[in-house]
């Protein structure tokens, strides 16, 4: 269970990007955060993952403060995917894949660790291209090459930080159906930060919406989706309609 508590973040003396957010991430589901940039999104996703202190407040995984558990284990417990992935290196898939193992082997990978890595390629259907370099692949095929590296990291937490973006519409289904799949199959835990509203409202089974920093509201899609809830938190009336028993934002009038 990850809880968090009182937690303010800033990344200056005078502007708090998070203030006093607490909250309890649904274990065995998909939940979205939405709201417009700068909300604090991805400073909150961060900060659950310990990447980046608090300056207030805690962040507890299975009842242990965070800032006490080793950087090693936490990454056992919690894998994340950062908004952009920078590499400075030209690797082949199944290297990329390799690096989810760090934490539980440091680099020296064992049966066990080349077990799991292919476990990953094979469940992300990489298993052709596992030779191929990641500037030889597809967009959308290198995305799925950075899931199957966390898959392979075996956590049952997983961050995702904008996992849509440079993603076409084929590619951008592809992954919020492989994220669905994740928690169905293999009952992980997933929190992912969206810009597209109507993504989390189709692939999420619960909505964490803010707004300058704070939770503006949180809850089930249809609880959510809703012109009352989204007009005020991205300052847009939006106008939503229903289809196969999902609320839709319609981006006209």
């Amino acid at each position: 269970m990850i809880e968090v508590k009182g937690i303010t973040q800033s990344y200056s003396h005078e502007v708090d990007v998070l203030k006093d957010v607490n909250l309890t991430v649904r274990e065995n589901s998909v939940t979205a955060l939405v709201g417009a940039n700068g909300a604090g999104k991805s400073t909150l996703l961060s900060v659950i993952a310990n990447l980046i202190p608090a300056k207030k407040g805690s962040v507890f995984l299975n009842g242990e403060n965070i800032r006490n558990i080793k950087i090693d284990e936490t990454a056992k417990k919690i894998a994340f995917l950062k908004q952009s992935q920078q590499l400075d290196i030209r690797i082949p898939v199944r290297d990329l894949v390799e690096f989810g193992r760090f934490p539980h082997c440091k680099g020296k990978l064992k049966k066990e660790d080349h077990q799991k890595v292919s476990e990953a390629i094979d469940y992300m259907d990489l298993s052709d291209i596992a030779h191929k370099y990641l500037d030889e692949i597809s967009g959308g095929q290198r995305q799925r090459a950075f899931i199957a590296m966390i898959l392979a990291q075996d956590t049952p937490y997983i961050f995702l930080d904008e996992p849509l973006n440079n993603l076409d519409i084929k590619y951008s289904v592809e992954m919020m159906k492989i994220v669905r799949q994740l928690v169905r199959e293999l009952k992980k835990t997933i929190v992912v930060v969206l810009h597209d509203i109507n993504f989390a409202s189709a692939y999420a089974d619960y909505i964490i919406a803010m707004k300058d920093g704070q939770i503006y509201s949180e809850g089930s899609t249809e609880e959510i989706i809703r012109p009352d809830v989204l007009n005020p938190v991205f300052d847009h009336n939006f106008n939503i309609t229903q289809r196969n028993g999902k609320n839709v934002c319609l981006y006209f009038n």
